[in-house]
């Protein structure tokens, strides 16, 4: 059974695209930080 492309995906390659996302849709960088340490579970340290 093949894994699925959201398990071998890295966070580097998807970083790009979300914030391109973010930035069409208006998103405040800091809203957008906030999203991404809540759903990596990462800082800014």
């Amino acid at each position: 059974m093949e894994k699925h492309r959201v398990f071998t995906t890295s966070f580097a390659s998807v970083y790009p695209h979300y914030v391109t996302k973010a930035k069409k849709k208006a998103v405040q960088k800091q809203k957008q930080m906030k999203l991404f340490f809540w759903l990596t579970g990462y800082d800014q340290k």
